[in-house]
């Protein structure tokens, strides 16, 4: 049976191949037909017929490859500079500055936002045209041609931004000259001096430079002088920008050679009013407020102890608060000298405190010892409450009161007759009185120190503030 059936199936086969070679010999052309109606039956959404046949193709596709073939970039090896052996290339640079986004006293740099344009000759590129008319493309026939390999001196971080494609621009006149924009952001490094912060001016510059092209090869220069440098309006919340200048120089690399390199030179001058109203004021106000315990009584021991320990607590965070703030520098810098002498007024007047007190006790030791106060008070005792004796507790006697008569007048004997001469008409008597007996005197008055305190500590401080705001200002 199988060799029988395998029989029947090769005969079928057979009978079948000379009829379908005879459809194909009379209807040559079925499949070329078929393109054809489907043109001729498929509708545009427009409503219009789509010739697939006679459609062109892609025009941004031709263009491209007509413009390749019009720059002649194949015939050409771009990973050498125009004029290679001969001169320099000189490559003019302008900048538009948009905008400087950020100044860090702490990591001291500074953030700026650019328009960098290049302008060169590159006779490989020139390309016959009847219009004279440029071409501009992107980045991607950037990646083809030979571009000035710029870099940013000192800089930390930089990059192009790309949203929403990479911001390159590159226009080609048909003489071969060249223009090569870009926008960048780059951070950079800015060597600040805090002598005088907060009152102080910061120079800060960012510099441009060939990376592997030194003079002999590539030429950096300012396109338009002094007019290259463009900014826009510019505001900063903690700087005043006083002035944005270009300038020129020479780099030297003792591996490498002697580099052309193009300085954006900007003169930064901080506003005072934030650090007035964070800093200063509130400085002064705890001084001034360290001077209320000279109006307090000398007994009242806790009130005046709190002032001045709360006072030299606040004058510590105010410190600390500026200083973890700004870079640990190895100098004094305006505010330190400010916050300190501050700080030493607060400390002294605890100290005067302190003094008025020690004084005040000795004083009324002395008079327990000569027995002016009477024998069963306790010193101890009365100290315990606010810790210094109490003047309406003590039992002092007055001396008694001696009567004038003209007989006494004329009885009592002149002093030092015989040793000193009776005083001539216009003579002032002086009485000289020695060191120790002058701080006897004011250990004996120990309220005479805050009296004095009055007026030497607001006018020793005004003084101060004097002579600092006429130095740093």
């Amino acid at each position: 049976m199988k060799p029988t059936a395998l029989a029947l199936r090769l005969l079928y086969l057979a009978w079948l191949w000379p009829t379908t070679l005879l459809s194909e010999s009379q209807f040559p052309s079925r499949r070329k037909h078929k393109d054809v109606y489907l043109g001729e039956n498929t509708r545009h959404k427009h409503g219009g017929r789509i010739d697939f046949k006679m459609k062109k193709s892609d025009s941004t596709k031709s263009l491209l490859i007509k413009s390749e073939q019009l720059l002649r970039i194949d015939d050409h090896d771009f990973a050498m500079r125009p004029g290679f052996g001969g001169s320099a290339i000189p490559v003019g640079i302008d900048v538009q500055v948009e905008s400087i986004d950020s100044i860090s006293e702490v990591n001291m740099d500074f953030t700026m936002t650019l328009y960098l344009r290049h302008y060169w000759q590159d006779d490989r590129l020139a390309f016959p045209s009847s219009s004279n008319k440029s071409r501009t493309f992107d980045s991607r026939l950037v990646k083809k041609i030979w571009v000035p390999d710029v870099f940013f001196v000192h800089s930390k971080r930089s990059f192009i931004h790309d949203t929403t494609m990479e911001n390159i621009m590159l226009r080609v006149y048909p003489d071969g000259n060249i223009l090569y924009s870009v926008r960048i952001t780059v951070t950079a490094l800015c060597s600040m001096d805090f002598s005088s912060f907060p009152l102080d001016t910061q120079n800060c510059s960012l510099e441009l430079e060939s990376y592997a092209y030194n003079e002999n090869d590539l030429m950096l220069y300012w396109k338009n002088g002094n007019d290259s440098l463009r900014t826009d309006e510019i505001v900063l919340s903690q700087f005043f920008i006083e002035e944005f200048q270009p300038s020129y120089g020479l780099a030297f690399y003792s591996s490498t050679g002697w580099y052309n390199r193009l300085y954006i030179n900007f003169i930064l001058r901080r506003h005072i009013f934030f650090f007035m109203l964070q800093t200063y004021f509130p400085t002064m106000l705890m001084v001034m407020l360290s001077w209320v315990s000279f109006w307090i009584d000398r007994r009242a021991v806790p009130a005046r102890v709190s002032l001045g320990i709360t006072t030299v607590l606040t004058m510590s965070t105010i410190i600390t608060g500026v200083s973890a703030s700004m870079p640990q520098v190895s100098y004094v810098k305006a505010v330190d000298i400010y916050l300190w002498a501050s700080f030493l007024f607060v400390f002294l007047s605890v100290i005067e405190y302190a003094a008025v007190n020690y004084f005040t006790t000795v004083e009324e030791m002395k008079k327990l010892k000569r027995g002016k106060l009477p024998v069963s008070y306790d010193a101890t005792q009365a100290m315990a409450y606010d810790g210094c004796f109490h003047d309406n507790e003590l039992d002092l006697s007055p001396f008694p009161e001696l009567p004038t008569t003209p007989s006494t007048e004329q009885a009592a004997p002149p002093r030092n007759s015989s040793a000193e001469p009776p005083p001539t008409e216009g003579t002032r008597l002086w009485r000289k009185r020695s060191v120790r007996h002058n701080i006897n005197f004011i250990m004996s008055n120990s309220y005479m120190i805050d009296s004095y305190s009055r007026i030497i500590f607001p006018v020793a401080y005004l003084l101060f503030n004097i002579i600092y705001w006429s130095l740093y200002s």
